[in-house]
C-alpha cells in the first residue's frame, strides 16, 4: 500500500534521516518510536506529502486517501460540533443531494416507457448502491458513536465549536480522520488531549479498525494496546521490529546484546589474525600465508550495533522540608463559569506523604481545583492550610507559558535564589542542556525541550507540596522515565493530574475520579481504579442485559397473545418462500464473487509483503492501476454481498413472520 524506499532529509546541512525503508500493508497498526528531535513528526509530513525527501522515494497507489492528525491544528470557524464532523462525508452528502433530486424528478414524470425515464431509473439506483458503499445509511449514527467515545455529550453536537478549547477541537479533528475512508491513519500525538476513557475507547476503535495506522505516542501503554509493529527512528536510521511496544523493547535489547557479543568476537578474532599477519609478513617462507589472511580479512564483514541514543536528564527533587500532617484541608468548594458548574461543594484533604492522582474525563474540573490549589483561581467555600507547607506547581501549560524572549540559562539564573544562581549551568545540564544549548532563546525550543526546562525551575525552590498538572505532555519516553523515578523518591506531598496509565502506574497511592462536579475517591492506584471502574462497566451491562430479557419476556407474552389471531393464507406462505429461495441464491452468488476478487486481492497483498517480490513487480508500468483495480472489484462485489445479505434478512424475517 504504501512504500518508503531509502528516504533522506537534511535541514540546515544536517541529515535528519539517511535511507530509511520501510512497506506499510493494508490494516497494519504501526507504532512509530524515537526520543524527541528523533524526526517523528517531520517522517509523517513526508507520508502526508508536506514535505518533499530530498533523496529516494514515498509511494503509494492512486487514490491511496490518507488522514493526517498532526499537534497543530488550524482554529475552527464558528460551524457545530456536529456541523465540523459532518464535513467528512462530502461524498455521502452531494450524493444525497443528487438521490433527492432524482427521486423528485421520477416523481414528476409519468414517461415510464421512455428511455430517458429507464436512465434516470439506472442512474438513481447506481445511486443508491454507491451511497450504501459509501456508509451512507449509517453515517450519523457513526458519528454519534465516534463523537461520545470521544468523550462529548449529545447536548455538546450542537454547539459552536468555537466555544470549546483547543483541546476539544482536536477531538473533532480527530473524529473526522477516524470517520473518513482513508486508507492509512496518521496520528501524531493523539491521546495528548484525551483523557483515560477517551483513550481506552480509540484503543478499541483502532484495533477493530481496517485501516491502516502509523501512531506517534509517548503514552507506552496505548502504544503497545494499539499497534502491533513497532518503527524505531535512531540516529537518522530507522529499525524496523514486528511487534507491540513492550516486546519491542525487550527484542531490541536482545538484540543489541547479541551484536555486541558478535561484534566482541568478530574483534577478537581480527585482532588475532593481525597478529598473525605482523608475526608473518616479512618471513619468506610465510608471505604467502600472510598474503592470504590479508585477503581474508579485507574480504570480512564488519558488523555493527545498532545506533542507540543514550543521552537522558539526570536530576533529584531535593528534600522537602517537614511539613504539618494535615497538608490542606477543602471544604464546600465551589467553582462556576457562567452558568456551568464545574465543582459542586467539594471536600478533600491531603495528608503528608500522599501520592494521589485526579483522573475523570476533560472538563469535569481537575485542572480547575489544582488551580484554587496553586491559589490561581477564585472560588467559593474554604481552604486551609498545613503547617510550613511549601508549594510548588506545574501547570498544564506550563511550558507554552516561559518567556520566550529570554535565554534558557536567563530562564533559570533569574527564577534561582542567590546561592544558585552560580549552579545554573550545572542545573541545567542535568536537564540536557549543554555547552552553547544554554544560549539558545526559549523560542526556539521544541516543545520537549521547554518541558524540560519547566521542569528545571521546580528544582530552584525547596518543595513539600509538589502539584503536577499533565506533566508528561510534551516528554519522550526517557524524559518521563527520570521524571517518574524522581517522584518515586520524592518525599513530599504530591498531586499529579495525568492521563498516562503507564505514567501512574505504582506512583500514586490515592485516586480521586471527578465527574459531574464531585470527587470519588479510590483507595489504590491507577490499576485499582481501572478495575474498580471495569467492574462498574460489567455492573451496568448486566443491568443492560435484565432490561433486555425483561424485553424479551414481554414479546414472548405478546406472541402469546397474538397467536389466536388467523393464520396468513397459505398463498402468502408460498410467495414469501419463493422470495426466501430467491435471496438465499442471490447472496450465496454474491459471497462467491466477493470471495473470488478478495482470493485475487489477497494474493497481490501477499506479493507486496515481500520486500523482494514487491520491488519487482512495482517496476511494472501498469502494477498499481492493475492493484487499484482489484481494489475496487474486491469493494463493488463486497457492496453487493452486503446488499444481498440485508435482502435474505429481510425475507427471512418476512417469512418468519407468516409462517405456520
Amino acid at each position: 500500500m504504501l512504500s518508503v524506499h531509502q528516504v533522506g532529509l537534511a535541514f540546515g546541512g544536517t541529515d535528519l534521516f539517511k535511507d530509511i525503508s520501510f512497506l506499510v500493508n493494508s490494516g497494519e497498526r504501526i507504532g512509530l518510536v524515537g526520543r524527541n528531535g528523533a524526526g517523528k513528526s517531520t517522517l509523517l509530513k513526508l507520508i502526508a506529502g508536506h514535505y518533499a525527501p530530498d533523496t529516494g522515494k514515498i509511494s503509494t497507489p492512486t487514490g491511496f486517501k490518507i488522514g493526517f492528525l498532526t499537534q497543530d491544528m488550524p482554529p475552527k470557524p464558528t460551524t457545530t460540533v456536529w456541523e465540523e464532523a459532518a464535513s467528512s462525508f462530502i461524498e455521502i452528502k452531494k450524493l444525497e443531494a443528487q438521490i433527492e433530486a432524482w427521486n423528485e424528478a421520477l416523481a414528476t414524470r409519468t414517461d415510464y416507457e421512455s428511455s430517458s425515464y429507464m436512465t434516470l431509473i439506472e442512474d438513481l439506483t447506481h445511486a443508491q448502491e454507491e451511497y450504501m458503499m459509501l456508509g451512507g445509511y449509517t453515517y450519523q449514527a457513526d458519528m454519534e458513536r465516534v463523537l461520545m467515545g470521544l468523550g462529548f455529550l449529545s447536548a455538546d453536537f450542537h454547539k459552536p465549536l468555537s466555544t470549546f478549547s483547543g483541546g476539544w477541537q482536536m477531538r473533532v479533528e480527530l473524529a473526522k480522520i477516524l470517520m473518513q475512508n482513508n486508507d492509512l491513519l496518521l496520528l501524531d500525538e493523539p491521546t495528548n488531549h484525551l483523557d483515560i476513557e477517551s483513550i481506552l475507547w480509540l484503543e478499541q476503535f483502532l484495533s477493530d479498525s481496517s485501516q491502516a495506522v502509523i501512531l506517534v505516542s509517548h503514552d507506552r501503554t496505548f502504544l503497545n494496546n494499539a499497534t502491533t509493529r513497532t518503527i524505531e527512528i535512531v540516529l537518522g536510521k530507522s529499525y524496523d521490529f514486528p511487534c507491540p511496544y513492550y516486546r519491542y523493547l525487550s527484542l531490541r535489547a536482545e538484540i543489541r546484546e547479541k551484536q555486541r557479543q558478535a561484534k566482541a568476537n568478530q574483534d577478537k578474532e581480527i585482532k588475532a589474525t593481525e597478529q598473525l599477519i605482523e608475526r608473518f609478513r616479512y618471513k619468506a617462507s610465510k608471505a604467502s600465508f600472510a598474503q592470504s589472511l590479508i585477503k581474508k580479512l579485507d574480504k570480512v564483514d564488519i558488523i555493527e550495533v545498532d545506533d542507540e541514543d543514550t543521552r537522558s536528564m539526570r536530576f533529584k527533587f531535593p528534600p522537602a522540608p517537614h511539613s504539618g500532617k494535615v497538608v490542606v484541608r477543602m471544604e464546600g468548594i465551589h467553582k462556576h463559569y457562567d452558568e456551568k458548574h464545574v465543582l459542586r461543594g467539594l471536600d478533600l484533604e491531603l495528608v503528608r506523604g500522599q501520592k494521589v492522582a485526579f483522573v475523570g474525563q476533560n472538563g469535569q474540573g481537575k485542572s480547575t481545583l489544582v488551580k484554587i490549589l496553586a491559589e490561581n483561581l477564585k472560588h467559593e467555600g474554604s481552604l486551609e492550610w498545613g503547617h510550613q507547607v511549601q508549594l510548588g506547581y506545574y501547570a498544564q501549560n506550563q511550558a507554552e507559558a516561559l518567556d520566550g524572549s529570554k535565554t534558557v540559562l536567563a530562564t533559570i539564573e533569574e527564577a534561582a535564589p542567590e546561592e544558585l544562581r552560580k549552579s545554573a549551568r550545572k542545573l541545567l545540564g542535568n536537564f540536557m542542556f549543554a555547552g552553547d544549548d544554554v544560549e539558545k532563546k526559549v523560542s526556539v525550543l521544541s516543545g520537549g525541550e521547554r518541558g524540560r526546562l519547566a521542569l528545571c525551575q521546580l528544582m530552584l525552590n525547596p518543595i513539600n507540596l509538589l502539584i503536577l498538572d499533565e506533566p508528561t505532555n510534551h516528554l519522550d519516553m526517557q524524559a518521563k522515565d527520570v521524571l517518574k523515578q524522581s517522584l518515586e523518591s520524592y518525599e513530599g506531598t504530591l498531586v499529579v493530574v495525568s492521563h498516562d496509565r503507564e505514567f501512574l502506574h505504582g506512583l500514586a497511592n490515592m485516586t480521586y475520579e471527578f465527574k459531574e462536579g464531585k470527587i470519588k475517591q479510590y483507595l489504590g492506584g491507577i490499576e485499582y481504579f481501572l478495575e474498580q471502574r471495569k467492574m462498574q462497566s460489567m455492573r451496568e451491562v448486566e443491568l443492560q442485559q435484565d432490561v433486555k430479557k425483561q424485553l424479551k419476556a414481554d414479546a414472548a407474552a405478546k406472541n402469546l397473545k397474538d397467536a389466536k389471531a388467523p393464520k396468513a393464507t397459505r398463498e402468502a406462505v408460498k410467495v414469501a418462500e419463493k422470495d426466501l429461495r430467491s435471496a438465499e441464491r442471490e447472496e450465496k452468488k454474491a459471497q462467491e464473487l466477493f470471495e473470488k476478487a478478495h482470493a485475487a486481492l489477497d494474493a497481490v497483498d501477499q506479493l507486496m509483503a515481500n520486500p523482494v517480490e514487491f520491488k519487482k513487480v512495482s517496476s511494472e508500468p501498469d502494477f498499481y492501476a492493475r492493484y487499484e483495480a482489484l481494489q475496487k472489484e474486491s469493494e463493488r462485489t463486497f457492496g453487493l454481498w452486503e446488499k444481498a445479505s440485508a435482502e435474505l434478512e429481510r425475507c427471512q424475517k418476512a417469512w418468519e413472520a407468516i409462517a405456520p
